[in-house]
């Protein structure tokens, strides 16, 4: 079963961030939102539409931007939005297309082969595309992922600019980051719900504790420390070592070991990154083994 009685809700005009490992089920879950797959059990409505049997309106009402740069390589910007435009049959569509390409910053452009555009403005294309019928829902399946800083940032602008006005967006993405601009994060792994909430929220309810460890020869604390009794994660982090526990009794007891002695250790909050990497360890996959 890839994906297992998952349960979310998503406000209007918020910003949901869905996180897992690969092979979780977040695609599968987007797709089954949209209308492109239909679940073997279970309800679930969407923009108030049966998942099930009411596929066809949803998809009307649904932006959904694939992983993959999925238009035309050989049709210009303004084709494409074109294209897509009559697909959904817009009203007033050459009016449409002309504010949609200043909208996203498209316009001198118009006239590019979508195929030679950088990874940057191909994202930004994609987005045109699921606007040009006014969605009141986006679906964004990691849609920065291997766009530079600079255009990632740029578009989360555009999110939040689309979310203030009322859109709705539920994105997946392995950015930290990114996740961290989210108003709500739901976390996926192999199927299963395993928390949700703010950011706070979803570092609070893990219960972690967290040090930065400085000193002589990291890289053997940090093998000491791996597999101890309560150590949940330990990363390396420049010239320091973060570590987090289960209690502040559990830390203690591991950097007891003598050859840890010369380590200086200082409290630290926990990031949502060391939640993700603990939640990650503990997950169950569907063959019913621990994730690696």
């Amino acid at each position: 079963m890839v994906v297992d009685h998952v349960d979310i809700r998503v406000e209007r005009g918020r910003i949901y961030g869905f996180l897992g490992p690969n092979g979780s089920g977040k695609t599968t879950t987007i797709r089954m939102l949209c209308g492109l797959l239909t679940p073997d059990e279970g309800q679930g409505r969407c923009l108030g539409y049966d998942i099930r049997t009411e596929a066809r309106e949803i998809k009307k009402q649904v932006g959904y931007m694939t992983q993959k740069f999925g238009l035309y390589d050989d049709l210009s910007i303004e084709e494409n939005l074109d294209f897509v435009a009559r697909v959904y049959q817009v009203a007033g569509r050459r009016e449409r297309i002309a504010d949609t390409l200043d909208r996203l910053g498209l316009a001198s452009r118009r006239a590019q082969p979508a195929g030679s555009l950088s990874g940057g403005w191909k994202q930004r294309l994609a987005l045109a595309a699921c606007l040009i019928h006014d969605p009141q829902l986006l679906l964004l399946d990691e849609p920065t992922a291997g766009v530079d800083p600079s255009a990632r940032r740029e578009f989360w602008d555009q999110i939040h600019d689309l979310a203030a006005a009322g859109m709705t967006v539920l994105v997946s993405t392995h950015y930290m980051d990114e996740a961290e601009r989210c108003h709500q994060l739901a976390y996926i792994a192999y199927g299963k719900l395993l928390a949700r909430g703010s950011v706070a929220e979803v570092i609070a309810g893990a219960g972690l504790h967290t040090w930065s460890l400085s000193g002589p020869d990291l890289q053997r604390a940090a093998h000491s420390l791996r597999g101890a009794p309560g150590i949940r994660t330990v990363a390396p982090f420049g010239m320091a070592l973060h570590v987090s526990a289960n209690s502040a009794d559990a830390f203690a007891q591991a950097l007891a070991q003598p050859a840890l002695a010369a380590l200086t250790a200082t409290p630290i909050e926990t990031s949502l990154e060391d939640v993700f990497i603990a939640l990650m360890q503990d997950a169950q996959d569907n063959f019913g083994g621990a994730a690696s």
